[in-house]
């Protein structure tokens, strides 16, 4: 549900400027979310794929790499807020991040553990993410700070397919099965009860469907475990926390479409071809960037 504030007649209350960070594209689905909910902001994208994979960098680096591109969308896009769609980035640069720019800051990783919180019974999470993000213990870490207890599990191949766009093939369906059997049997062996599954990577919200539906042929259909799509979840947190800063009217059904920007550090070309399948629209014009080194 979109949440608005209706600005009274005649008021002149600026359109918020919301900067949204990662190091490649998948954020992009984290973008799609909050064009959704609010439409009348005006957005700014930028993905460093000249320096991508972020995983593969020293903790110092990531958060140089991720404070110079917070400060691009503050200082050139005139970014009002930021939300930093990359769970390796959230993992370990939000600090960092903050300390960089005068604006407020969110992240994926609270909203997503946050929304778990809310979905869960039993208090037993499951979290697939990447290998970074993995070794990085971030979800686990704030999925205790709510009183759950999480099991996180890498899954290195779900993201090339995803960008190959296989997002319903049988060869996607099977790899999610084994990653997801194998993540439930070493669930039964610790004792837990999950009834939660956490999407930790903004890639995975394009297989939801596909993971849905193996995640029943696993359990037989009986397993009652909710996906949470830590995408929308930020996107969620993105209109509390910074919906109260504005006013914007109730849009019209004749309103002129969202305005959006997006930026890349390398391989544009590549990003306006498969941005596209992330954003569910087509991305415009994806103009190159040069962050420095």
């Amino acid at each position: 549900m979109t949440i608005y504030e209706i600005t009274p007649p005649g008021a002149n209350r600026p359109v918020p400027t919301i900067g949204v960070f990662d190091s490649g594209f998948g954020g992009l689905t984290v973008l799609r979310a909050l064009i959704e909910k609010i439409p009348q902001a005006k957005f700014a994208f930028l993905g460093d794929t000249a320096r991508l994979p972020y995983g593969s960098k020293s903790r110092r680096t990531i958060a140089r790499y991720a404070a110079q591109s917070a400060q691009f969308l503050v200082r050139n896009q005139g970014a009002d807020f930021l939300v930093i769609a990359c769970n390796t980035a959230s993992a370990l640069a939000l600090d960092a991040i903050q300390d960089s720019v005068p604006v407020p800051v969110l992240g994926v990783i609270e909203p997503g553990a946050a929304a778990a919180r809310a979905a869960s019974q039993t208090g037993d999470v499951l979290v697939i993410a990447t290998d970074a993000t993995v070794q990085s213990h971030a979800y686990t870490a704030a999925c205790r700070t709510h009183g759950l207890r999480a099991l996180e599990k890498a899954c290195p191949l779900l993201v090339p397919l995803i960008e190959e766009g296989w997002t319903n093939q049988t060869v996607t369906a099977q790899v999610l099965k084994i990653y997801l059997r194998e993540l439930l049997d070493d669930a039964a062996s610790k004792g837990m009860k999950p009834d939660t599954l956490v999407l930790g990577c903004t890639h995975y919200p394009l297989v939801r469907p596909l993971l849905e539906h193996v995640l029943l042929d696993i359990t037989g259909g009986a397993g009652g475990i909710r996906v949470i799509d830590s995408a929308e979840a930020a996107a969620q947190a993105a209109v509390r926390h910074f919906g109260a800063r504005f006013a914007l009217p109730i849009p019209e059904a004749d309103a002129p479409p969202p305005i959006v920007r997006c930026f890349a550090t390398d391989s544009v070309e590549k990003f306006e071809r498969l941005g596209s399948g992330f954003l569910n629209r087509p991305t415009g014009k994806v103009e190159l960037v040069d962050l420095g080194g």
